[in-house]
This record gives structure tokens, sequence and C-alpha cells, in this order.
């Protein structure tokens, strides 16, 4: 866990925060405590989010429980770099859905003295490592995994289940197409979706199998 105390003035260099995990568990909403705790020290903080992400507002990053914060939304990591430059502390959230420059620019702003601290989603809707979070975790001096609660078996969700047909990779999305499932859960409906494809794969072959018998 971070701990603000472990300062050396004396070394003119800051460090990389990474909060992670899966859909509702509470990575916003934690990014947002450690800002305004910044804020409320009167150092200057800059909060940036992907330009993308307008879900609940474009000037401001919102969590799931309406918990805010004011933002910039840019389109390209490298305007962080510009924008942040003379911060003391950097916010970035979803991070996941920036270019893979987004691991130099926290690693340059970080060996300029500033403090980054970054939030994301470590897996995409598949299970598979998000964009470049692996990246940033493995740099980041402090990684913080925060989990829901599987909304299936009521334990700790890591993965973040897709409700829809969609397979893009990047899709934002709510309740309505996401939910928050365990490593069993998330294993049962990966398994059920395989089945039913496999399904109506069949479905398709059979009446041409006919055609040939006849």
């Amino acid at each position: 866990m971070f701990l603000e105390n472990t300062v050396n003035h004396k070394e003119q260099f800051g460090w990389i925060e990474v909060i992670c995990g899966s859909m509702f568990s509470g990575k916003t909403e934690e990014l947002i405590r450690r800002l305004k705790r910044a804020q409320f020290a009167k150092q200057k903080v800059e909060i940036f989010k992907p330009m993308i992400d307008v879900r609940y507002d474009e000037d401001k990053v919102v969590s799931h429980d309406a918990n805010e914060i004011r933002s910039t939304a840019v389109p390209a990591a490298a305007n962080i770099r510009i924008l942040g430059d003379t911060c003391d502390v950097v916010g970035i959230d979803e991070a996941q859905f920036f270019d893979d420059e987004i691991v130099t620019v926290c690693n340059d702003l970080a060996n300029k003295g500033v403090r980054v601290v970054v939030a994301g989603l470590d897996m995409d809707f598949k299970g598979n490592p998000f964009g470049p979070m692996p990246a940033l975790m493995a740099t980041a001096e402090y990684v913080t995994k925060v989990h829901a609660v599987c909304t299936r078996t009521g334990n700790l969700a890591n993965y973040s289940f897709r409700k829809s047909s969609n397979d893009n990779i990047v899709m934002l999305g709510e309740t309505e197409e996401y939910e928050p499932l365990s490593r069993a859960a998330f294993y049962k409906a990966m398994l059920r979706e395989k089945i039913s494809k496999i399904d109506v794969e069949t479905e398709e072959v059979r009446p041409d199998h006919k055609k040939l018998e006849n």
C-alpha cells in the first residue's frame, strides 16, 4: 500500500502508483481519494482521462458512485507530458485506453519529480492483459489491486464479463453491458459462450448436410 510519509526531499524524483482491478472495483474512487488529499495539501494537481471516456462528464473524472474531480480529456498520452510537466501530482484515469506511449510519459514525469497516480483495468473482457497496463504495473513503485464483488457468487471479483455480443476490445459501458465476476464464475460464463457458439455453428451446418444426403 502507498505510504505518503516516505518522501525523500533530497532525492528529486517522483514515483508511479497504479490502481488496477475489474469494473466496479472502486479504482476511480481510490484515484479521486488520493488526488483530493493532494489538493487539500495545496499541491498542484492535474487529472487526465482519454477523450473517448465521456460516460458521465466531459470535463470530470466520475466514479460509479458519483464522486467526481475536475479533469482534462486528452486525445493521446503525449498531451499529458506537456500539460502535467509543472505539476506536483498527475492523475490518470482509464489508462488502458491510452496508447503505449503512456508508459514513457509516466516514467518521464516521475523522473522529473512528479508523483503519478494511474488507474485502469488490468484485464479486458476476455481476461487478457489490457493495453499498456502490464507495463505500467511493472515499472510502478506501488501497485494496488482492488476488487469488486461477484454478482453470481458473492466472492471477490477480478474479471469484467461483457454481457453483450459486441466483440470490440474497447467498449465503454456500465452494468447493462458488464458485470464483475470471480474466477469460477468467469470461467463458467466463458465456457457457456463457447458452447453456445458451437451449437449455433452446428445448426447452420446441418441443412447443408441434409441436402448432400438427398
